[in-house]
């Protein structure tokens, strides 16, 4: 817990690079710094990921530029933090790449110790590094060159002359210039009347380390043409050199199976993490669209009268982590904890809620081969249920195959209410804006409640545009979407989140 904070103790600012684009290139130290910040000043090309490792009360102030339009103009940035830090909050500034690479950290960093601020800077992995190495150009290279340089492609334009000494960069091995797409053509012509040669390979890499990185390239004599034939636009690195000719064999990120692939997670948001994860180290780009959010039950009345007669049952079924996680909270809440399970057996529907309960130090004791309700009941046919109490914490709507099944072989089943799916409460707009733009290739659902929900926010007669794919997570899922009117494309025989992403990796293979 902090102390109250008094204004003659200021708080401090940390001036943190957020690396290129790729979330998995921030720094340890960066994502201490966003954990532990009241207030997080951030800049366009700062990949909003990140913020979800920020606490749920922190404030965000976004203070990005685009093409040059300021969202806060650069004097006003500087005053927002020297005014917060003086109201004692902690400030994580996060900054696109390396703040002191191109990015404006030391003259924010001045402004700080002029006012007497404490700062530190958090080094950022630079996109000049980051983005020739994801569109696999080396810098150096011993059979090329050992000579590099950085140069910013926009020049402050209240300096008049150009500090860039372009005779001496003419005679550099490898050029990388930052934020030079509208002066590409300049920038080019000047190396090539100060010597360099117009065939030296050259090369665009946008929104590189992204699912959207989009490489072209030339020479350095027609790279500036074939930017306008793209309609190439920033924000953009341009490379000049012979090491460009190496990617041809070194391109590795634009090969990934599931490179520039829009895949909509519908999952809640506390669960999209590992299929996110998965999808990232694929190449999608993953779309956070949850249409259900967990809630508890409305009435804790029936999980907690099966709680106080923990002891009578002998077998808790779980369908779900949700249901775990909820069960072993409520557990602890009405005073009791694992050690009353002594003698309970558990099983669990799949590997992934087997593995929540495990978390815990619990053994399961039954997980079906098939990963569905029909499977479990399969599972106790060679279990003697005669007589036995069965609990089952599970959602407040779910089908009736494990209580009819397992009261068939004889046992008497309690299914409780532990927790309840509800609307999300998206807009529609924020999906439709994304499909609008052709960034959406996919829509996975992984319930049936995802597929309810998803027609709840989009619209009961909503359709989906041509060429955007439906993929589901086990045949009630399927038939849930079939019974909306979707056309199921992917469907994987393996009922886990792993196997979904299989399951498109394969579907889009070549």
């Amino acid at each position: 817990m902090k102390e109250s904070k008094g204004l003659s103790k200021p708080g401090k600012v940390y001036i943190v690079g957020a690396g290129p684009g790729d979330p998995g290139l921030l720094t340890l130290r960066g994502k201490k710094c966003i954990e532990e910040a009241d207030v997080i000043v951030y800049d366009h090309l700062v990949n909003e990921d990140l913020l979800g490792f920020a606490r749920k009360d922190a404030r965000m102030v976004y203070a990005g530029k685009q093409g040059g339009d300021h969202t806060i103009p650069q004097e006003e940035l500087n005053m927002i933090l020297v005014r917060e830090a003086r109201k004692g909050m902690n400030v994580a500034r996060l900054k696109g790449g390396d703040p002191f690479i191109f990015g404006r950290g030391g003259e924010e960093a001045e402004v700080l110790s002029r006012a007497g601020i404490p700062f530190e800077v958090v080094p950022g992995i630079t996109s000049a590094v980051a983005v020739p190495a994801y569109a696999g150009i080396p810098l150096t290279h011993r059979g090329y060159t050992s000579t590099v340089a950085f140069v910013t492609g926009h020049e402050d334009p209240g300096k008049g002359k150009s500090g860039v000494d372009w005779r001496a960069l003419s005679g550099i091995g490898t050029l990388v210039f930052l934020m030079g797409v509208k002066n590409l053509a300049q920038i080019a012509a000047n190396l090539i009347e100060n010597g360099k040669s117009p065939d030296t390979p050259a090369s665009l890499i946008r929104w590189g380390t992204t699912a959207d990185q989009r490489t072209i390239t030339g020479t350095l004599g027609d790279i500036a043409d074939r930017a306008t034939q793209s309609r190439f636009t920033p924000p953009a690195v341009f490379v000049v050199g012979e090491v460009v000719r190496l990617r041809a064999e070194l391109e590795w990120f634009e090969k990934k199976p599931l490179f520039g692939k829009g895949v909509v997670i519908t999952r809640p948001e506390p669960q999209a993490d590992e299929m996110a994860e998965l999808l990232l180290r694929e190449g999608a780009r993953v779309i956070r669209f949850p249409t259900v959010r967990i809630a508890p039950p409305e009435s804790w009345e029936g999980l907690d009268g099966a709680l106080a007669r923990i002891e009578d049952y002998r077998w808790v079924v779980f369908t779900s982590a949700n249901g775990v996680g909820f069960f072993f909270r409520r557990l602890r809440e009405v005073g009791r904890d694992v050690r009353d399970l002594k003698g309970v057996g558990i099983c669990t529907i799949g590997p992934a809620t087997a593995a929540a309960v495990e978390k815990l130090g619990l053994r399961v004791d039954i997980v079906p081969r098939e990963f569905v309700s029909e499977g479990v009941v399969e599972a106790f046919q060679r279990v003697d249920l005669r007589g036995k109490r069965v609990l089952l914490p599970r959602a407040a709507v779910a089908r009736d195959v494990i209580p009819r099944g397992l009261a068939e072989l004889g046992a008497k089943v309690d299914a409780v209410v532990a927790y309840r799916t509800v609307n999300s409460g998206r807009k529609r707009s924020e999906l439709d804006e994304l499909i609008g733009e052709g960034k959406v290739d996919v829509i996975t659902f992984t319930s049936p409640s995802t597929v309810s929900n998803f027609f709840e926010i989009m619209g009961k007669d909503y359709s989906l545009p041509a060429g955007v794919k439906i993929a589901c997570i086990g045949p009630v899922t399927e038939k849930a979407a079939v019974r909306a009117g979707l056309k199921v494309d992917i469907l994987q025989e393996t009922y886990t989140i792993p196997g979904l992403v299989q399951s498109l990796i394969e579907y889009y293979k070549p």
